[in-house]
């Protein structure tokens, strides 16, 4: 099966689960809720490139508009304390 045809196979189904549960049949509701989880397939699916490994949810903090990375201190000017 297509994905398009997966999708329009789930969203009948959901259709339909849902007129089954306003007519209160919750038995039928039931058995195409498992049909549609069956469709779906696992909940585990392949992240899109460039969203691979841990924590990759979590938005990168972003500096403030404006905002430029202050100079590195020249190591070579006087005043330097060494070894303390």
């Amino acid at each position: 099966m297509s994905s398009q045809s997966i999708e329009r196979k789930v969203n009948d189904l959901t259709r339909r689960m849902q007129e089954a549960a306003e007519a209160e049949d919750f038995e039928l509701a039931a058995r195409l809720r498992n049909e549609i989880e069956e469709l779906k397939g696992p909940s585990v699916r392949k992240p899109p490139p460039g969203q691979m490994g841990l924590g990759t949810h979590v938005p990168v903090a972003a500096p403030p508009k404006g905002w430029k990375r202050p100079r590195k201190p020249d190591p070579m000017t006087t005043n330097v304390k060494r070894g303390r």
